[in-house]
C-alpha cells in the first residue's frame, strides 16, 4: 500500500494545471463563438450572486446575536434583563446600525416611516441583483441551445457538400460544437438554480427579521399606550 503512494502522488504534480488549461482552451476553441456569450454570461450570474450574498452579510441580521449583544450590555450596567423591552430595543439599535436616526422616545408613526425608509434604502437593490441572477441562469441554456443550432447547420452542410476528408472534419467539428455548447449552458445554469434558491431564502429571511422587528416595537409601544391609559383612567376614577 505504501509503494502505491509515489503513483498517486505523481498524478497530482505541477504538469497538472498545465493539462487542464490544455484541455480548457481546446474545449474553448471546439466549443465555437457561443463560447464567448456563454462565459461572459456565467461570469455575471456569479459575479452578481457573490454580490448579493456579501451584500445580505453585511445586513448583519441575525436576531438572536442583536438580542444578545443588548442582553449582555443591560447586564454590565447592573440593570435587569427584560425580553420585550429588549426586542423593542434591538429594534432602534438595529436602525442606528444601517445609519438611519431616529429619537429617543419616537412615535409609531415616526417608527413606521424608518422602517419604510430602511426598506426602500435596502431591498431595492437586492430584488434587482435577484432578478439579474435568474435572467442570467435563464439565458445560459438558451446560449448553449443556439451554439447547438450553429453547430448542426454546420453539420448538416458539410453533409450536403459530399463525401472527403474535409467533409468528415467539418461534421465533427460541428457535432462537437454542438454538444459543447449545449454542455457549457447546462453546467453554468444549473448551480445557479440552487444559488438562486439560497440567495432567494436570505432574502426572505431579511425582510422578515425586518418585519419582525416593527413588530415588536409596536406592540411595546402599544401596551405602554394601554398601560398610560389605563393609569389615566385610574386617576380619574
Amino acid at each position: 500500500m505504501i509503494d502505491l503512494l509515489p503513483a498517486f502522488f505523481a498524478k497530482f504534480s505541477f504538469s497538472a494545471p498545465d493539462k487542464l488549461w490544455a484541455d480548457g482552451t481546446d474545449l474553448w476553441a471546439k466549443g465555437g463563438w457561443a463560447m464567448i456569450p456563454l462565459a461572459l454570461t456565467g461570469l455575471l450570474l456569479y459575479f452578481t450572486a457573490a454580490k448579493v450574498r456579501l451584500t445580505l452579510l453585511r445586513k448583519n441580521f441575525r436576531s438572536k446575536q442583536w438580542k444578545k449583544q443588548a442582553h449582555e450590555r443591560r447586564e454590565a450596567k447592573g440593570k435587569s434583563f427584560k425580553e420585550d423591552k429588549e426586542d423593542a430595543r434591538v429594534a432602534k439599535e438595529y436602525l442606528a446600525y444601517r445609519g438611519i436616526e431616529i429619537h429617543e422616545d419616537p412615535s409609531l408613526e415616526e417608527m413606521a416611516a424608518a422602517f419604510d425608509q430602511l426598506r426602500s434604502e435596502e431591498l431595492p437593490s437586492i430584488e434587482a441583483d435577484l432578478k439579474f441572477v435568474k435572467i442570467a441562469m435563464a439565458a445560459a441554456p438558451l446560449w448553449g441551445l443556439l451554439g447547438t443550432v450553429t453547430g448542426m447547420l454546420a453539420t448538416f452542410a458539410a453533409l450536403a457538400g459530399g463525401g472527403g476528408d474535409q467533409a468528415i472534419d467539418s461534421i465533427a467539428k460541428g457535432i462537437s460544437e454542438a454538444l459543447i455548447t449545449t454542455q457549457t449552458g447546462l453546467a453554468v445554469a444549473l448551480p445557479g438554480y440552487f444559488l438562486y434558491f439560497y440567495l432567494s431564502q436570505q432574502r426572505d429571511r431579511f425582510v422578515a427579521f425586518i418585519a419582525h422587528l416593527e413588530s415588536e416595537w409596536t406592540q411595546r409601544q402599544l401596551r405602554k399606550q394601554k398601560r398610560r391609559q389605563e393609569h389615566q383612567e385610574g386617576r380619574a376614577a
